[in-house]
């Protein structure tokens, strides 16, 4: 086949890919692929890999986003087994007033580095790189200029340490701590490791643990809040990562998928509708590379 007639016809397989097979037609022409079959193979597969898409797209899964998910859709709510019912005089008024119309804004921080060495949970307190970082993620909290409502923070020494000093740059804003929040083991992550194999019992104590502080604080706003918020939760990778899969309604067990970094942010969006967005995933950019950790 001639170097003319090769050219028009990869060209004519591949459409806007033509600058790729031309040079893969090219090369056969000059003896790069030599004339065996596995050769011949070999510029048949760039054609191939050249074409459009077309059904070689992934399929969707099929699974509708379920809107009811924090059990709060308005439209959902059950009284006695049966549909609440409208006594107002203006059915459309108090059907309004049952909705949310705020915005939760949810910003998840990871611990900063602590002493992994340490005997115990009240040795093991940040070490002076982590306070560094504390400080750091702080004066990004205080920069975004929000109005937070309010700072919780799990009750370990590293989380704890880590939301005194952030607070230090958000003067006014309440500082409370929950025992829910605690590092440990959601559920069994998928594909498994082999470096980290926590026993069916802390599966079962700490994910049920997990997920209670998951319905405590990711959710859509109550009908009565009617200004956005701003709302701070210091704690631990594995927890946030697991918030993150199931705000999401991504399959929960894939959180040991997902890195953050220490001190890094996680903003999670919770509309009124019920609908939820990632708005930031361990944003750690705000610190000099030379500080970043991940431990």
């Amino acid at each position: 086949m001639s170097y003319r007639r090769t050219i028009k016809i990869v060209c004519g397989f591949a459409g806007g890919s033509a600058v790729l097979v031309v040079a893969a037609a090219a090369a056969e022409y000059q003896g790069c692929f030599g004339h065996t079959r596995a050769a011949r193979w070999s510029l048949f597969n760039v054609l191939q890999a050249a074409q459009p898409a077309g059904n070689r797209t992934v399929a969707s899964t099929g699974n509708a986003w379920d809107f009811n998910w924090d059990k709060r859709d308005p439209s959902a709510l059950l009284t006695n087994g049966k549909k609440k019912e409208i006594v107002s005089e203006d059915p459309s008024s108090e059907q309004d007033n049952g909705k949310p119309k705020a915005t939760r804004n949810i910003l998840l921080i990871r611990h900063s580095q602590y002493n992994l060495s340490g005997n115990g949970d009240h040795e093991r307190i940040l070490t002076p790189l982590g306070q560094e970082q504390a400080e750091f993620t702080g004066q990004r909290l205080a920069a975004l200029g929000l109005k937070y409502d309010i700072m919780v923070h799990s009750t370990m020494a590293r989380a704890t340490e880590t939301a005194n000093i952030i607070s230090k740059y958000l003067p006014g804003v309440e500082l409370v701590s929950c025992d829910l929040l605690r590092e440990g083991a959601p559920i069994e992550p998928v594909p498994p490791v082999t470096h980290w194999k926590p026993d069916a019992v802390q599966y079962h104590e700490d994910g049920a643990r997990i997920e209670a502080a998951f319905r405590r604080y990711i959710h859509r706003a109550d009908p009565k809040q009617k200004e956005d918020s701003y709302e701070i939760i210091v704690c631990h990778a594995n927890v946030i990562r697991y918030f993150v899969c199931r705000a999401l309604q991504f399959p929960p067990e894939g959180w040991l998928r997902i890195g953050l970094n220490n001190g890094s942010i996680t903003w999670l969006t919770v509309r009124p509708s019920g609908r939820v967005a990632l708005r930031t995933l361990g944003d750690s950019g705000f610190m000099p590379p030379d500080k970043l950790t991940r431990t």
